[in-house]
């Protein structure tokens, strides 16, 4: 397993497993067969309504807590400083834990006009030692200069909608130049058209890998924390099988042609839900 040093000296894993749309009654059994191929990292939410079956799994493990890395991201509807207190007492309880390895704040909002505010709750939840690192998911340029300028702390992590149709080139970018690690959600792109096209399909099978490995490969090499997820055994054990071969320049640059800037997941500039 390959580690990533966050910008608070936090190590963390760059392969994780998450469990986005996986059924609470499933969660448990997937988080235990991830645990036992290898996987460290799990990330749940508050809107995933499973974070208790990760806890339940955590515990069955009978790892030690000091090797597991869990995250969990505070939804939009608890935003605001006192709100956001109190949803991660909530997320807590749920998860069965003392201690949290990375809190996020799911989405940005932005008419909403509370983040700002959240991500300074954040802030003393890390002071506290409640948890060992805090970031922000889904949150664009303008939204990231807005809370390291407003309170001085930037964000260890921005996990964020990131595949071969969507690169984020420019919001990479932004995260070298400030020391945000960048994390995928929907790295395979939710298993749909990208693992068929010829590109990924023709570097599979010149490596004798799957074309999901050689996204998830694709990842890593760019410097990606990424959270694959599955509820089947075979593909958990898969997804974590990439670790012992290497995308050339070339297999890099012809993944590089593949970027539409197309989502699957709402744009945070106007996703507003609570």
């Amino acid at each position: 397993m390959i580690d990533v040093t966050l910008n608070n000296g936090v190590t963390m894993p760059r392969l994780g497993f998450g469990v986005f749309q996986v059924p609470a009654g499933d969660t448990e059994r997937a988080v235990a067969e991830a645990l036992r191929v290898g996987y460290r990292s799990v990330d749940t939410a508050a809107a995933y309504r499973n974070e208790a079956a990760v806890g339940r799994a955590l515990v069955a493990s009978g790892l030690p807590r000091q090797e597991l890395f869990v995250t969990t991201k505070l939804w939009n509807a608890d935003q605001g400083y006192d709100q956001a207190l109190r949803a991660f007492d909530a997320s807590m309880a749920e998860l069965g834990l003392e201690r949290l390895d990375l809190y996020l704040i799911h989405w940005p909002t932005p008419d909403r006009g509370f983040y700002v505010d959240t991500w300074r709750a954040l802030g003393e939840l890390h002071a506290d030692g409640r948890v060992r690192a805090i970031g922000v998911s889904n949150f664009q340029p303008a939204h990231l200069r807005r809370v390291i300028d407003e309170t001085g702390v930037v964000p260890a992590v921005n996990q964020v909608e990131l595949h071969p149709r969507l690169q984020q080139a420019e919001l990479r970018r932004f995260h070298d130049e400030h020391g945000i690690v960048t994390e995928a959600w929907s790295p395979l792109a939710q298993g749909g058209e990208p693992l068929r096209d010829p590109v990924i399909t023709s570097i599979a099978d010149k490596h004798g890998r799957t074309p999901a490995q050689v996204v998830l490969r694709w990842h890593l090499q760019l410097g990606n924390v990424v959270i694959p997820k599955s509820a089947t055994p075979s593909r958990i054990a898969e997804n974590f099988a990439v670790f012992d071969f290497e995308l050339d320049t070339d297999d890099m640059d012809r993944i590089a042609t593949m970027d539409t800037g197309t989502r699957l997941g709402p744009d945070p500039d106007t996703f507003n839900a609570a």
